[in-house]
């Protein structure tokens, strides 16, 4: 019999049910708080299957943009929800202690892919090549796990994102998401059964392997905009040519921070970053409560 497990789930919201376009993805429109129903409610399934298979703990993330779209309320209460993100153990994600595998569910392919609201981190990202291959944000983000000891047992996503995820981390099973003709005519129950019941199976699959992200890695970060990669260049002393920017990193913590800098912070930010962190919440709270207060919210829907 399969020991119990405590799984961390980190959980986006373009390869959700509930985003069918780019401003499904921006917070405060409202298909945004029509995409954190169907967010929460493709969680909800996964967390309830999960625990009907006798896993003894799931640790949810919010993976978002401010970090807060998920609404408690329609989640199954077993669950620990982290909203927010944490300057550490592990940036942006937190505390991963007691966690023996992860799950990536609503997730996008890489940036310059063409994938269903394709990014890596941010879409002021071009493309992001590592050692001279683009990268998804699932392999960065499973590769920071390594040390963990975290098995990426679980995958769902737009098709070429699941592609992606399986090419980067073998083994690892995936449930797609097809947006490629609208909303209409889409079935989100039978869909999330379908996602539940995957991500179950998922608990079958052996023991797993962590992906190994080697090390040293030579890094290229194409930005949509020459004057924004020339600035962060500058910011950070790193070498650039036109809209890419270049830099080397250790091993995948020293590239996932070195990213993060670039993507999200200056130097008076990153120099106060605890306190930084605790404003940039702050205002995806507030945010997040207007949805979830929202006269105009039908928690009936999706």
């Amino acid at each position: 019999m399969r020991p119990p497990e405590r799984i961390l789930l980190i959980a986006d919201i373009e390869g959700s049910s509930g985003c069918w376009d780019r401003q499904g993805a921006r917070f405060m429109t409202r298909q945004w708080r029509e995409a954190c129903i169907g967010m929460s409610r493709d969680v909800d399934a996964v967390v309830r299957s999960l625990f009907q298979q006798g896993v003894a703990g799931v640790d949810v993330i919010d993976f978002h943009r401010t970090g807060y779209n998920l609404l408690p309320e329609l989640i199954d209460r077993r669950a620990s929800i982290r909203q927010g993100y944490p300057a550490g153990p592990v940036a942006g994600i937190g505390q991963v202690a007691g966690t023996d595998a992860v799950m990536f569910i609503g997730m996008h392919a890489a940036s310059g892919t063409p994938g269903f609201l394709a990014h890596t981190l941010t879409s002021r990202i071009a493309a992001l090549k590592i050692n001279g291959r683009l990268i998804a944000e699932v392999e960065l983000v499973a590769s920071v796990l390594t040390p963990y000891h975290l098995i990426p047992r679980f995958f769902s996503g737009c098709p070429v994102a699941c592609d992606q995820a399986s090419s980067a981390i073998p083994g690892i099973r995936t449930y797609r998401i097809d947006k490629s003709t609208g909303r209409s005519g889409f079935d989100a129950g039978s869909w999330r059964r379908g996602l539940a019941e995957s991500a179950a199976a998922a608990l079958d699959i052996g023991h797993g392997t962590c992906p190994d992200p080697g090390g040293p890695f030579k890094v290229e970060v194409e930005m949509r905009d020459s004057p924004a990669a020339e600035a962060a260049a500058k910011r950070w002393g790193c070498n650039t040519d036109g809209a890419a920017i270049h830099f080397e990193a250790w091993d995948a913590a020293d590239l996932f921070l070195k990213l993060i800098r670039i993507c999200y912070f200056n130097r008076l930010t990153a120099r106060f970053m605890n306190s930084s962190l605790l404003l940039y919440r702050l205002i995806g709270r507030l945010g997040w409560l207007t949805a979830r207060y929202s006269p105009r919210l039908n928690l009936k829907k999706l």
